[in-house]
């Protein structure tokens, strides 16, 4: 529902011409209402300019967009190229605009509000994402430097500082441009202050030293994901040498952990590390998913002094001391995401399983159980185990041998969770070849009876809506959950994996024309 105030300010940016020539005579404290009013119009011009001339001390984008008295839509998933665009060359042009540099007022420009969604519902259709908005203000940074080099700008203009926070995605392609934006930071007007940091497909030397440009005291989130070649004896080194006191998010890339080799210096390593994530003090989020940690969680998580709210340790291979320490531990109790795909549940460790989803059932909000060998004679088990999980907002369980019937009745019961919004449930194992063995490969994953699967998913969704559930969306996304991401550098990531399988062919092939 818009106020009246809101469909006056939609009415007033529509003409992007009267509105900017009358920016001017604006109040102050209506800045706020009509930049939202003209992003969800996308009126790039209007954008541009409220920016340009933004009177207040602060700019917080997750605020502006999201949930307002006079409009209640979050606009901050909508990552418009044209508004966002128009927002950072504004922001830029507001250090530039000559009129009274001496009085500006803004201090702290928030871009960290912006959620990345799979569907945009604005008309330009053309998102961007984090690495686009990473790679489009460290070019604006550097532009501005060299338009105040050749500007002759009044001497107050270079006293303006700007702190802009962001999240920012560095990969090999846009490495350059990062880099030298943060080595000029303490020379521009506009101060790149990374919360959050995202490195994928990058050297580990290039890693390492980006890493520490980005003033690692400011960190609140660090993903190294995929291609980041990121071992045991390089997370030691990186703990030892940086400091993240504010970190409160950690995630590492698949096979950083590998503890098969059982040798001295490796149980050291993991014993320092466990430490030194011990001293982050802020650390509630924690991602290791592909790693090798049999018999090792305990030695990893027990110096942490902050429970986890936020734990994936899918295809870990977790044995049963592992699951006994998780299900015992402090943690158990404030787990609010926690992810155990990949492991044998039911045959492993069914009981204590259980005992750890009782004890997070309080808090519990997404819960991902792929591959884990659930079958159909497991089901009124896992249904009793999930009984009192009131919270519960996500529950995946992809990959997963269960028939249909047996999916009718665990949809039966979710319909009783009064929280829940999504639902990613497996193909059923009578849509495919009878004898398919479990788990899947991905040549087989698509070869399934569509047509049937269709019908099962339409009575599927039916039972839903006759349990008044409408609002849950429940889908088979074979290939895994959407990553914005993942998706933004798909085409760079894919050359990357092409790239190194030809070296690898072209090693294997040197290897066997020496032996011959």
């Amino acid at each position: 529902m818009k106020s009246l105030r809101f469909l006056s300010a939609e009415a007033f940016v529509s003409n992007a011409e009267f509105a900017r020539k009358s920016l001017s005579s604006v109040a102050h404290n209506l800045f706020p209402l009509l930049f939202k009013a003209s992003y969800l119009l996308e009126q790039g011009e209007v954008i541009h300019d409220l920016v340009k001339n933004w009177p207040l001390v602060d700019f917080n984008m997750g605020k502006l967009l999201g949930t307002t008295m006079d409009y209640q839509e979050d606009l901050s998933h909508r990552t418009c190229s044209v508004c966002l665009e128009s927002c950072l060359t504004g922001l830029r042009d507001y250090v530039l605009h000559h009129p009274s540099p001496c009085v500006k007022r803004l201090k702290v420009v928030d871009l960290t509000g912006i959620k990345d969604v799979e569907v945009q519902f604005c008309d330009c259709k053309k998102p961007m994402g984090r690495w686009a908005r990473t790679e489009l203000l460290s070019k604006l940074c550097l532009e501005l430097l060299v338009d105040l080099q050749q500007m002759q700008c009044k001497p107050c203009t270079f006293k303006i500082s700007i702190d802009v926070l962001v999240d920012l995605f560095v990969t090999e392609r846009n490495y350059e441009l990062v880099m030298q934006a943060l080595l000029q930071k303490c020379y521009c007007p506009l101060k790149i202050c990374c919360v959050a940091f995202r490195a994928d497909n990058l050297a580990l030397q290039k890693f390492f030293y980006i890493i520490k440009l980005t003033d690692p005291s400011l960190l609140r989130k660090l993903e190294v994901v995929h291609n980041v070649r990121l071992e045991m004896e390089h997370l030691e080194i990186l703990f030892n040498s940086i400091h993240f006191p504010l970190l409160m998010s950690l995630t590492l890339p698949a096979r950083t952990f590998n503890v098969q080799r059982h040798t001295a210096t490796d149980e050291l390593m993991l014993t320092t590390i466990g430490e030194k994530m011990g001293e982050m003090t802020q650390l509630t989020e924690l991602s290791l998913a592909f790693s090798i940690l049999t018999g090792r969680i305990q030695k990893l998580l027990s110096p942490l002094k902050t429970p986890l709210k936020m734990l994936d340790v899918s295809n870990c291979s977790l044995n049963h001391d592992d699951m006994a320490y998780l299900a015992n531990s402090f943690h158990s109790y404030h787990l609010e995401t926690l992810d155990l795909s990949g492991h044998d549940i039911p045959d492993l460790y069914p009981s204590t399983f259980f005992k750890l989803l009782s004890h997070s059932s309080s808090v519990l909000r997404s819960l991902i159980l792929e591959d884990c060998n659930i079958q159909d004679h497991h089901v009124n088990m896992l249904i009793l185990g999930l009984s009192p999980c009131y919270k519960l907002q996500d529950f995946k369980f992809l990959g997963n041998p269960l028939s249909s019937e047996a999916l009718k009745h665990l949809f039966t019961f979710l319909c009783e969770l009064p929280m829940l919004k999504n639902v990613e449930f497996p193909v059923p194992m009578d849509c495919y070849p009878i004898g398919i063995s479990y788990p899947i490969d991905d040549a087989s994953l698509c070869r399934f009876d569509h047509q049937k699967y269709e019908r099962i998913a339409e009575e599927l969704n039916l039972i839903l809506l006759q349990g008044n559930r409408e609002d849950v969306k429940a889908s088979t996304p074979l290939f895994g959950s959407y990553d914005a991401a993942v998706q933004e550098t798909n085409e760079e990531l894919g050359a990357y994996l092409i790239m190194s399988f030809k070296e690898t062919l072209e090693k294997f092939t040197a290897s066997l024309s020496k032996m011959s």
